[in-house]
């Protein structure tokens, strides 16, 4: 059966309607530089909104060098316990080209961060904190080290829960304090939503400058209350602080451009190394020691000059035995 031939009035009806445009916008000119001309800016907004929000994805690898004593070692355990987004490896051998060997160990580890505690004569505990690969770093003198086991104090809060960090007034004065406060709080503040991190904070990180020092201590956020009655969330009189520890001292040595190394971008001036500290203590022993003996020496020159007269009495109760 032949097909119905169309009408010759419905033709201008079938014009009128047209198909709405579809395709997607063409694409601008692109060289080796980018885009001859910007795309127009209703073609980027949908882009701009369907694109992935930012996380957090910062992990710090915490290790030490080998022989160090234990002290330095439980300090280092007790700061991985606080730092829920860390991860712990094993010990590297303190030399010169420690740097490269903790480079890949944080690229294998896929680690932003990371906290080298070096141990050298068993005494001095240095630590480095670093941002790899691209740097800074900073090398510090870890003093005054007194870690939970030690301090046993009534503190207590809930392993992997976030801190609030706070740090003193002083960090905004000088260049070299605003890094350093930028760079512990990445490496301190642990991510939000870390699989490992609870969703709630009640301990507090405290930073602050006295002496040219940056002192740490960590306290839980105690609210005393009974279990029927609930805290209100501005209750802030009724809170009160309790230290859990550990607690240390760090003086900043240098600040380097890179990780590990690199220009130095800032040193500290006022630091003495801890060998300087024991020569200048050993003189001082030396030097009472010399003054000892420049005393004997002298008496014996005196009595040499000035001699004793014989005592006349001397003889005078012998023969009565």
């Amino acid at each position: 059966m032949a097909k119905k031939r169309k009408r010759s009035s419905d033709a201008p009806a079938a014009a009128a309607v047209e198909k709405p445009d579809d395709s997607a916008p063409e694409r601008p000119a692109r060289t080796l530089f980018g885009f001859k001309d910007k795309p127009d800016s209703a073609a980027v907004e949908p882009a701009s909104k369907d694109g992935a929000p930012f996380r957090n994805k910062e992990k710090v690898l915490v290790t030490c060098s080998r022989r160090i004593i234990y002290r330095y070692r439980h300090l280092m355990q007790n700061v991985v316990s606080l730092l829920p987004h860390a991860k712990k490896d094993s010990k590297v051998e303190s030399k010169q080209s420690k740097g490269g060997q903790l480079n890949e160990l944080v690229e294998l580890r896929s680690c932003s961060s990371c906290l080298f505690f070096e141990c050298r004569k068993q005494k001095d505990l240095y630590l480095w904190m670093v941002k790899s690969p691209a740097g800074p770093s900073v090398k510090f003198l870890v003093n005054a080290v007194h870690t939970m086991e030690e301090l046993k104090l009534t503190g207590n809060h809930l392993k992997g829960s976030r801190p609030l960090l706070t740090f003193s007034s002083n960090f905004d004065q000088q260049p070299h304090w605003k890094l350093l406060k930028e760079m512990i709080t990445q490496i301190f503040a642990t991510p939000k939503d870390h699989r490992k991190a609870k969703p709630f904070h009640d301990h507090v990180f405290v930073f602050s400058i006295v002496d040219d020092h940056i002192w740490f201590r960590n306290y839980q956020i105690s609210v005393p209350h009974n279990e029927i009655d609930k805290v209100d969330k501005g209750g802030l009189d009724k809170m009160t602080l309790v230290e859990v520890g550990p607690r240390f001292c760090l003086n900043p040595i240098k600040i380097f451009g890179g990780s590990f190394g690199g220009p130095t971008l800032y040193e500290n001036p006022f630091y003495v190394s801890p060998n300087q500290i024991r020569a200048l203590e050993k003189r001082k022993k030396a030097g009472k020691y010399a003054h000892k003996v420049k005393a004997k020496v002298r008496r014996r020159e005196h009595e040499k000059v000035h001699h004793l007269e014989p005592d006349e009495f001397a003889d005078i109760w012998k023969g009565e035995d």
